[in-house]
């Protein structure tokens, strides 16, 4: 740090922690709650930084981290997401790194001094194709499942409670993010049903409410669980944590393939998840964050970029449910740092002089455009019936058909919403969500479009075309 000695520093955090009597006050603090819906929509980036990658925190140069900030705020950005590496700060089961406690506080600073909130991504045992685990919490270490074993709960729990101590209290902690994309790890010794997943994120985000509470605190996952059912259920990631996360990629989900680059299912990709995520939400006022999306020229001509941005960000606007847009990634990857995939070294908005790219500029222009625009939930009469389960059981397949029937009405010129069938004759929700007829799809796998209120709308709307 600049200002402080490591000593100075974690004394200073340890008495602030304390004198906060978090553990004290628990229950009374849980039921502040950070507002789910901000008075426009956000726009932020999750932070690469362009030298030394998330290394960074071995090779710590706060000079080039405060240059990358300020790149990022001139682009008009008011949020940053940023990765722990798990194995650099607990390197031990109950060991967490006093040294890249004080490296997070210090980019904390220098976020402020840009004027960015910073979301913070604790257990990344998974990052850009690398499972970044901890030797204690490694493959060889047998029947140790990091979402099961008590041994290993204790110890996610210490690393959460040591970094809340060295950072709740500051003024730039937006909330914790419990892992980036956790449900890649879900599988071999760390294999879990839907309930145990379930049973972990609860219990995780118990411990990040009690010592960073009113904090904005999410399950960072990527688009698995909303193709299938494996992982935390829908109805997890819709009623837990401060908003729902969804990871947006054109490419990953199949949207690409199937649709192309310019085809109205990849450029309604980002609505569908999060009229999707909304479905399973209990309370209407919560939010979609659209934590990570990103484009590459190795999916679309770069030059078509931009108006890609465009027309995805626009299309997740309106849907007047995203908490924020937060682009996959700030700052174009090194070529020195080898062994990542091709893709990864050109996602940035930011190239490795610090310049913004056009895409990077567009989105700097958007931010501008829409931050203050106000959108309707409810200007989305008819609604596709989805089941509450049933989606396939293969993460690698994502399923497509209740995604083909959204993209078919939005072909025909329709604003459609989603409704899980546990609520589709629920007459109070859909009238509260504008809601006056749906589609469902039968056994024929046919799309058919009902009346939900037929004094009001009429016949059978009939089938629906193509």
């Amino acid at each position: 740090m600049r200002s402080t000695t490591r000593r100075s520093f974690l004394q200073k955090s340890a008495a602030t922690f304390a004198a906060t009597g978090i553990f004290q006050h628990a229950p009374a603090l849980l039921s502040q709650s950070f507002p789910t819906q901000p008075a426009g929509l956000r726009f932020g980036v999750n932070y690469v930084p362009r030298k030394h990658w998330w290394y960074c925190w071995s090779d710590w140069d706060q000079q080039s981290v405060s240059e990358d900030l300020r790149a990022i705020a001139d682009l008009g950005m008011d949020h940053v997401r940023v990765q722990c590496l798990w194995p650099i700060f607990q390197p031990g089961i109950n060991y967490v790194s006093d040294a890249a406690l004080e490296r997070l506080h210090a980019l904390l600073d220098e976020a402020d001094r840009a004027g960015l909130d910073v979301q913070v991504t604790l257990l990344n045992g998974w990052m850009s194709g690398f499972a970044f685990m901890p030797a204690w919490a490694a493959p060889l270490v047998e029947d140790h499942n990091i979402f099961t074993h008590p041994d290993m709960l204790e110890a996610e729990k210490l690393f959460i409670r040591r970094t809340a101590q060295a950072i709740a209290a500051h003024p730039r902690f937006l909330g914790f993010d419990l892992g980036n994309e956790l449900g890649v790890l879900m599988k071999a010794h760390n294999a879990v049903t839907p309930e145990q997943a379930d049973a972990w994120a609860v219990e995780i985000f118990r411990t990040c409410d009690e010592v960073a509470p009113g904090k904005f605190h999410v399950n960072g996952v990527d688009h698995r669980h909303w193709f299938a059912d494996c992982g935390f259920s829908r109805k997890n990631l819709a009623t837990t944590g401060q908003a729902t996360v969804v990871h947006g990629y054109a490419y990953f989900t199949g949207a690409l393939k199937r649709f192309g680059y310019s085809g109205a299912g990849t450029l309604h990709l980002l609505d569908y998840m999060i009229e999707l995520a909304y479905a399973y939400h209990e309370d209407p006022r919560r939010s979609v964050w659209v934590e990570e999306v990103g484009a590459s020229a190795a999916w679309m001509p770069e030059e078509y970029m931009p108006e890609y941005a465009s027309r995805i960000v626009h299309n997740a606007a309106e849907t007047g449910k995203a908490w924020g847009i937060t682009w996959w990634c700030s700052h174009d990857l090194d070529h020195a740092i080898q062994g990542f995939d091709s893709l990864e070294y050109s996602l940035g908005l930011i190239g490795r002089d610090n310049k913004p790219k056009p895409l990077g500029k567009r989105l700097s222009s958007l931010a501008g455009e829409l931050r203050g625009r106000i959108y309707s939930k409810v200007d989305r009469q008819v609604a596709l019936v989805v089941p509450d389960v049933g989606f396939g059981t293969n993460p690698a397949q994502p399923e497509w058909k209740y995604g083909d029937a959204f993209m078919k009405l939005v072909e025909a010129g329709k604003r459609p919403s989603i409704v899980v069938e546990s609520k589709a004759d629920d007459q109070a929700y859909l009238r509260a969500r504008g809601i006056t007829e749906f589609v469902r799809l039968p056994q024929t796998g046919q799309a058919r479009r009902s009346p939900l209120l037929p004094k009001t709308i009429g016949a059978n709307l009939g089938a629906l075309s193509g």
